[in-house]
């Protein structure tokens, strides 16, 4: 039997994968019994002990469940320490929060936030990263798996109430090959006919008019308090004082006040997607 040696300090993925394999085999079993119990080919089964692939967060509840690992060090905790590695310092405290919020208001400067992504269009972002030598490949692909992850999370009853307005240069910046920008203004549209939700773009002509300049999010929590989130090229801020928060949640009223309606932006990216002015 070809038994590959594991190195669990090479990586967070490959020491997931020794954990998995010293799990297994502390109950005597063979990587067949564990794919039986767990749902899983062992054929994946093997490819994640040895670090091949990334352990999802299904999987890792599977994984929980067959080995009673349901607190402490879980294989869940584990793999989403792994999955928040690539991400900026803060950023995971935010996620907690976010997939809580009964509202959330967004304003976003040249790339459409996540939680309006398609997947094509979070894969070319992630993929330029990659390109530039930021993240690899396996981080692109964790943060292309994270999007559907925050996206499918807000699918709760009740939903939370979520505000976006987007600057122009959102909307216009090409992202990949024309079908996926298109695809991605497509997805705009549909998200604008949510019962939930409400879409502005903030065009360029409202100038000094716009009282925000940098991306931000002010989430209200169930609690009612309020919490902002801001990122800088380095890390992501929370900020949960009150002080500092209402002035920012106040600009973002401002500056849906001056922007155009949902309706005049929804027509605002239809002229676009039909190539018109």
């Amino acid at each position: 039997m070809n038994r590959k040696e594991l190195e669990p300090e090479r990586s967070p993925q490959a020491a997931f994968g020794a954990r998995l394999r010293s799990s297994r085999e502390a109950r005597g079993w063979k990587q067949e019994d564990l794919a039986k119990a767990m749902e899983y080919s062992s054929t994946h089964i093997s490819s994640v002990e040895t670090g091949r692939k990334f352990p999802t967060l299904r999987f890792s509840r599977r994984a929980d469940l067959v080995f009673g690992t349901a607190t402490g060090e879980t294989f869940e905790r584990q793999s989403r320490e792994i999955r928040h590695g690539s991400l900026l310092e803060g950023f995971p405290e935010y996620l907690g929060r976010e997939g809580r919020a009964v509202e959330i208001r967004l304003y976003e400067v040249g790339v459409v936030p996540g939680l309006l992504q398609t997947p094509e269009y979070a894969s070319v972002l992630a993929g330029s990263g990659v390109k530039r030598g930021a993240i690899t490949a396996e981080q692109a692909s964790e943060r292309v798996a994270l999007v559907a992850e925050r996206q499918a999370a807000l699918l709760r009853t009740p939903p939370p109430l979520i505000f976006v307005v987007l600057d122009e240069s959102c909307i216009r910046r090409p992202m990949g090959e024309p079908a996926v920008m298109d695809a991605q203004l497509e997805r705009l549209i549909e998200f604008a006919e949510l019962p939930n939700t409400v879409l502005q773009i903030a065009p360029f002509e409202m100038g000094e008019r716009r009282p925000l300049n940098l991306p931000i999010t002010v989430l209200t929590l169930p609690d009612r308090s309020l919490m902002s989130y801001a990122e800088s090229s380095q890390r992501g801020h929370l900020e949960r004082d009150n002080t500092l928060v209402v002035p920012m949640l106040t600009a973002y009223h401002q500056l849906q006040a001056e922007a155009p309606s949902q309706a005049a932006s929804v027509a605002m990216i239809s002229q676009l997607r039909k190539g018109t002015p």
